[in-house]
């Protein structure tokens, strides 16, 4: 029943509705100061923080970004098959006391997207700009803890009150990408196609068994529920403030080595191959750091230039971003193969090896990658030519002094006394591309090859087709 209200209650409709609003939500939040300004931290569930949040990139009149840098899609993927696996191992963990057949599929879908030891997500910085200076336009009432320390506030944010991300747009557009990705296979009982999934599923027919369905089910209500976003709230920051706050979180940080980033990484399948079948095996050797010094060479190699070698290897990719067990198991047979042929190469892993043999170079090593991958794996692979490919290579001359390797430097009667007339067919037109491969030293008789390794590696596969009779990359 409706009370009856006294005429000094009367207000205009404009007012009742500035004052009525059904759609309050309460955060807990801790009260804290960073360097003198006010802030809240606060957990929020991956779907709620999606829903009160949205991305401080409005545009100036030029066209250029105010507080934002423009969006990565490619970067918001890869974190959005990060998250993913996240859900995965919650919800292994949360029933890990479970043996059923539940567990075998969760633990199956695990092994397809790929494990890792541990899995997180930073805390992502935001700006509530309705919250006034240090709060002043925000209700709250404080959180006592029993002995009657204050322990935070509940706070109450309207509709207006949006989360406004400083550092994190990557972040949030990948939790977007998994709240639809889940919602899309909950309303259709399908996968994406291969291209667009986020998760490595290949069916062609995309129905998703029962079982499956069960499991990304579970993963749909941990968004809700278990999987919380941190998020450090700055009060009331104006433009000019935000693009300040933007600058010094992403400018005043030092970023890591590559080849201690890729060390440290145990969740990308490649990786895990260098590690287990190539260090452990003391097939390859490592060196410190991302440099190499020729005059000091114990036969070793970066990290940086092993992972390359391996992506070219596997995936016929520069890197090895988006690998997955489901791509890389098959192929490890003849990566394996691969590496065991390389090892046979005269003086290859020995001390002084650059400057005895060729191979020894990243540049050589992932031509020969290359040509693996095309005979394994590639439209015109055959398992003949890949044996071929496997046994021949390591009696190739990878010395300093095989003329094939300095081709471009020679002119038509060095080529045709040495052989080479017949490289010609085999290599792209002149006219066209990068022919820098590469300088030959007279005064220490080393071919030393470019550092364009992506101009120069198809070229140098080019030299060794048509030294093995191999067919021609441009047929």
């Amino acid at each position: 029943m409706f009370q009856t209200v006294n005429e000094k209650d009367v207000r205009s409709l404009d007012q009742l509705i500035q004052r009525g609003d059904t759609s309050e939500t309460q955060i807990k939040a801790f009260l804290s100061n960073n360097l003198g300004n006010s802030t809240l931290l606060t957990k929020l569930p991956m779907y709620e923080f999606y829903r009160m949040s949205d991305v401080a990139n409005e545009r100036s009149e030029d066209g250029k970004p105010v507080a934002q840098r423009k969006l990565d899609p490619k970067h918001a993927s890869e974190l959005a098959r990060y998250i993913l696996k996240g859900l995965l191992s919650t919800t292994i963990l949360l029933h890990q006391e479970e043996n059923g057949p539940m567990m075998i599929t969760r633990m199956k879908l695990q092994e397809m997207i790929g494990k890792q030891p541990y899995l997180a997500m930073q805390p992502i910085v935001a700006n509530l700009r309705t919250a006034g200076k240090n709060g002043k336009n925000l209700q709250g009432k404080p959180l006592v803890a029993s002995d009657n320390e204050g322990i935070g506030a509940r706070i109450w944010l309207s509709q207006k009150d949006i989360l406004w991300v400083v550092d994190g747009q990557h972040r949030r557009k990948a939790i977007q990408l998994v709240i639809e990705f889940l919602e899309d296979i909950r309303m259709s009982q399908k996968y994406p196609p291969a291209k667009s999934s986020l998760f490595p599923h290949g069916r062609e027919d995309r129905s998703i068994p029962q079982d499956e369905l069960n499991v990304w089910l579970e993963c749909y209500q941990i968004t809700r529920s278990e999987c919380t976003v941190n998020v450090e709230i700055h009060l009331g920051l104006d433009i000019l403030e935000e693009r300040q706050l933007f600058h010094d979180l992403n400018n005043l940080s030092k970023k890591i080595e590559k080849s201690l980033a890729l060390e440290f990484d145990s969740s990308n399948p490649v990786n895990a191959f260098i590690k287990e079948e190539l260090l452990e095996s003391s097939i390859i050797k490592l060196t410190s750091g991302d440099k190499v010094d020729w005059d000091n060479d114990d036969g070793s190699f970066t990290r940086k230039d092993i992972v390359a070698i391996n992506a070219h290897l596997i995936l016929n990719k520069s890197n090895i971003n988006g690998a997955t067990p489901t791509i890389v198991q098959p192929r490890l047979k003849v990566a394996k193969r691969f590496w065991e042929a390389v090892t046979q190469i005269a003086d290859f892993g020995e001390e002084g090896a650059k400057q005895k043999t060729v191979a020894a170079q990243p540049v050589v090593l992932k031509a020969l990658a290359k040509l693996t991958f095309d005979m394994a794996f590639g439209k015109l692979a055959k398992e003949g030519l890949l044996d071929k490919l496997l046994d021949e290579f390591t009696e190739l001359d990878f010395s300093h002094d095989n003329p094939m390797w300095r081709y471009y430097q020679l002119s038509e009667e060095e080529q045709k006394h040495f052989g080479l007339e017949g490289l010609k067919e085999y290599l792209p037109d002149e006219s066209s591309g990068n022919r820098d491969i590469g300088k030959f030293e007279e005064s220490t008789g080393w071919m030393r090859f470019g550092i364009k390794h992506n101009d120069i590696f198809p070229i140098i596969g080019d030299m060794i087709r048509w030294k093995l009779q191999l067919p021609k990359r441009k047929s």
